[in-house]
């Protein structure tokens, strides 16, 4: 190859490299936008019974609407940066927008077992459909849901006075994550701790499932935040706060989304001080996944 070839092949294999990473990171932010939004119904019995016994012909005109909601949505959100130019720009991001929100609630459902090996095939269609429409409402308005505009630094040309309140900005940072963590985690927690959907997930997810269950907890929570970088992402970054490292604060935002789920399961008589450990370790990581998502809603807010 000659030395001509060699800055060419570099500057199209950066391009390409770019064009990959940002067409990953919006599938990211739209999908973290479909679990903000999708997550309430995620805990619904009575969508997973309804799903079960559609018939077929149902399900692809339940599709049909939701495909022309989507693409209505998208014409004035879209959880891409840039609007669609042509129709058949806006009806390739619409069929997008809903393989994202149907692909994160077949993940949650097989995460959750409610599809399985055992499970049908109309049945598993019927499930992803009728949980992927909030799912794919979600994706749709993700740059809504996820767009923050970084705060002015007000103490920038003032570095002593910066330095004279470094170790209180260090202090508020972090309690306000851990408020904010806490009260999105109350919000989610506060309306699905009461239903019965804990206790049927939590007896029958084994031990391997609830590892499964709290990884993806995890991961679901750092995309919502730190993975979907049209938030305030680097304002989070600059932030000061004890467990500012986007490791630690998911961690320990997880930790703490588990504590207010023990507390709204106590709260409304599903967890008594009588009954053993491990049945409140499996409450809580039931119910951990969707009150993590709440907090990292409420982080975003920070």
């Amino acid at each position: 190859m000659s030395n001509r070839q060699q800055p060419a092949r570099n500057t199209l294999n950066k391009k390409y490299g770019n064009g990959w990473q940002a067409e990953i990171q919006e599938i990211i932010s739209g999908a973290s936008g479909g679990f903000l939004f999708g997550i309430p119904l995620l805990y619904t019995m009575e969508v997973w019974f309804i799903g079960s016994y559609v018939e077929p012909a149902i399900l692809l005109c339940i599709l049909a609407i939701t495909f022309m909601i989507v693409l209505l949505i998208n014409q004035i959100e879209g959880f891409r940066p840039q609007p669609s130019a042509t129709i058949s720009e806006a009806i390739t991001e619409t069929i997008e927008t809903l393989a994202i929100g149907l692909t994160c609630a077949a993940l949650v459902m097989i995460i959750l077992q409610e599809i399985n090996l055992q499970t049908s095939l109309t049945e598993a269609l019927g499930k992803i459909v009728f949980e992927g429409i909030p799912f794919s409402v979600g994706v749709a308005f993700s740059r809504s849901l996820l767009t923050g505009e970084p705060q002015a630094d007000l103490d920038h040309d003032n570095p002593n006075s910066q330095s004279g309140q470094q170790k209180s900005i260090v202090w508020k940072n972090t309690v306000a994550d851990l408020i904010a963590a806490v009260i999105g985690a109350l919000f989610v927690a506060f309306s699905i701790a009461p239903t019965d959907e804990v206790d049927m997930l939590a007896a029958s997810a084994s031990s391997g499932w609830l590892l499964i269950i709290m990884l993806a907890s995890l991961l679901i929570s750092y995309g919502i935040v730190f993975a979907s970088k049209i938030t305030n992402y680097q304002n989070r970054l600059q932030q000061s706060g004890i467990f500012q490292s986007p490791q630690s604060e998911t961690i320990i935002s997880y930790l703490v989304s588990l504590l207010v789920g023990i507390l709204m399961l106590w709260f409304f008589h599903k967890l008594t001080f009588g009954d053993p450990w491990f049945m409140w370790l499996r409450y809580s990581i039931i119910l951990g996944l969707p009150a993590c998502i709440g907090g990292a809603a409420g982080r975003l807010a920070v």
